[in-house]
């Protein structure tokens, strides 16, 4: 689940905060992310939060040795399939990625993103950070669309492999 602007960029850098989203995208992502019980994240997406998010398991994967415990937070730095296991033995059902680019491409690239839900924002960076950033070609079905606001839109793919 992520957040992009008209021109598809999450970002404008790896270290912008997400005060660019309308209020209707925030309470829509702490609904999900709520619903799942766990968000997955990279440790520069993380950081953008300044901490924890409430109310679910932050899992930040990260490539730091020992990265400082921080309470309702994750470290990981296995492969995807390890950590989504993981997560399953800790009775978890289902885990939303929350990026960023680097993150939302592994998890892609193996094929462990079922569901893509855009929120598009009704703004233009011309340049940034894209949702992806490796070279990919996977076909999408379109399951839902929804009118948050005035001005921004929820749109939701099932992935097909």
């Amino acid at each position: 689940m992520m957040a992009i602007t008209a021109d598809g960029k999450i970002a404008k850098d790896s270290t912008q905060f997400t005060d660019w989203t309308s209020r209707e995208d925030k309470k829509l992502f702490v609904e999900v992310s709520k619903k799942h019980g766990v968000i997955m994240m990279g440790e520069n997406t993380f950081k953008t939060f300044l901490k924890p998010l409430p109310g679910r398991l932050n899992v930040v994967f990260s490539k730091q040795e020992n990265p400082e415990p921080i309470e309702g937070v994750k470290w990981v730095n296995g492969e995807p399939q390890q950590v989504l296991e993981e997560l399953e033995t800790l009775g978890y059902k289902s885990a939303l990625l929350g990026g960023g680019a680097t993150i939302n491409s592994l998890f892609l690239k193996n094929k462990l993103i079922t569901e893509i839900i855009l929120t598009i924002e009704p703004k233009i960076f011309g340049q940034g950070l894209s949702l992806f950033n490796e070279d990919l070609d996977v076909n999408l079905k379109l399951l839902e669309i929804e009118k948050l606001n005035d001005n921004t839109i929820m749109i939701k793919y099932q992935v097909i492999y």
